[in-house]
């Protein structure tokens, strides 16, 4: 098994807080991660097993008695009223590290702890395999800031450069750990049946969508538009649907884990700011497999190659964050004069603006919205050009130009 770089924030705060939630979608490795750290020492039980799942559902005190803590519930989100009762064993015995959840429906598991579980629970966001993952370097997968001091702080050298055709590989396969551990060692019938699973048992499960085809269409037609602002009427009439329910299946998608709505950046001091936001897949694997690109260079060369790539520093941006328990404050800038920033990260009380280029020469003209952001009235951190560049060099005093593997 590769190292997570989550493993030392799960150690850490099962030291503090009584329960842990790992949330993230199905096949990112919550269970396999959490089975590696605690070895034989705690009790494991999955609420995919049906029987399991009628007990916790019609005698949760039951089946806290049959599994005695520690103990490790596996997509705890089928069984909710299990919170109460985890409260009041944890308001009882007071040990830290009791219980360890997971789950594949993050935003239904909030609803149903509610207040339950204030101050007493650690959440903690997995996705797939980061490129420092994949590479074997967990431990210096540390939250990005775009400037040259990144690689130093993460105590690393430069990484090994990779070739487009390498880079467009690693996207095109995507970052579920099964794909990288040989056990699918067909990347297509992996996908088809992630789709067919996730649809069968999470949608008409939880959601009780009875129409596959268009749900089908509709994620599909989600994957079209990674990296572009959202329009529900334009998803929704390629679907045939109306756009409520578009809504509606978008905020499936985004519950489960696949997308992530990725907000503007904006304050009240200039009113021209869109307030639209964009939408990006989480996995870029899943998102080249849904848009039917069948091969990494297919992928490259085509229409979704600038967004993919997009997509892909997105998402390592995000895990650089979450894999290290931290909140990942990332916006996007775009305004009425059509002035755009491709992303904006919040920290240290300053701006830090970054920009995506698929392309191995960045030019200054790449940067010239950065300035824009001094109209918010706030402190602009070093700014960054993601490429595809050998190695990080200096654009100007404020922005470097970095490889896009280096995040």
């Amino acid at each position: 098994m590769l190292k997570r770089t989550l493993f030392r924030t799960i150690k850490e705060a099962s030291e503090c807080f009584p329960v842990i939630l790992l949330t993230g979608p199905r096949q990112v490795g919550k269970t396999t991660l959490l089975e590696a750290m605690s070895g034989r020492t705690r009790r494991y039980v999955s609420l995919d097993d049906l029987e399991q799942r009628n007990l916790a559902l019609n005698d949760p005190v039951l089946f806290l008695q049959t599994h005695t803590t520690p103990v490790m519930i596996d997509e705890v989100q089928y069984a909710p009223g299990l919170f109460p009762y985890i409260k009041m064993h944890v308001d009882r015995h007071k040990r830290p590290g009791d219980f360890w959840l997971t789950g594949s429906q993050k935003f239904h598991l909030m609803k149903g702890m509610g207040e339950t579980m204030a101050g007493r629970v650690a959440i903690i966001d997995l996705l797939g395999f980061s490129y420092c993952e994949m590479t074997g370097q967990a431990d210096k997968g540390a939250p990005f800031l775009p400037s040259a001091e990144h690689v130093r702080r993460k105590g690393g050298k430069p990484r090994d450069p990779l070739t487009v055709a390498d880079l467009y590989s690693i996207i095109f396969n995507g970052s579920f750990p099964g794909l990288y551990v040989n056990n699918y060692k067909n990347r297509e019938l992996f996908y088809s049946s992630y789709i067919k699973t996730y649809i069968e048992r999470d949608v008409k499960d939880s959601y009780g969508i009875s129409n596959d085809i268009a749900f089908y269409n509709f994620i599909r037609a989600a994957a079209a538009r990674t990296g572009q602002l959202l329009n529900y009427a334009d998803i929704a009439r390629d679907v045939s649907i109306d756009s409520k329910t578009a809504k509606a299946w978008l905020s499936i998608l985004e519950r489960s884990g696949l997308v992530k709505l990725l907000e503007p950046y904006y304050n009240n001091i200039t009113k021209r700011i869109i307030k639209t936001p964009k939408l990006y897949f989480l996995d870029t694997g899943l998102c080249a497999y849904l848009t039917g690109w069948d091969s990494p260079k297919t992928l490259e060369a085509g229409a979704l190659g600038g967004a993919i790539l997009e997509t892909f520093v997105f998402t390592e941006i995000i895990k650089s964050y979450w894999h290290n328990g931290r909140d990942a404050n990332i916006y996007f800038y775009r305004d009425n004069d059509q002035k755009e920033i491709d992303f904006v990260i919040e920290a240290n009380g300053r701006l830090y603006p970054v920009e995506v280029k698929k392309t191995a020469t960045p030019a200054m003209g790449d940067i010239k919205n950065f300035d824009v952001l001094r109209l918010l009235k706030k402190d602009i951190g070093h700014g960054a050009v993601l490429c595809l560049r050998q190695e990080a060099v200096p654009l100007s005093r404020e922005v470097t130009a970095m490889p896009v593997w280096e995040i």
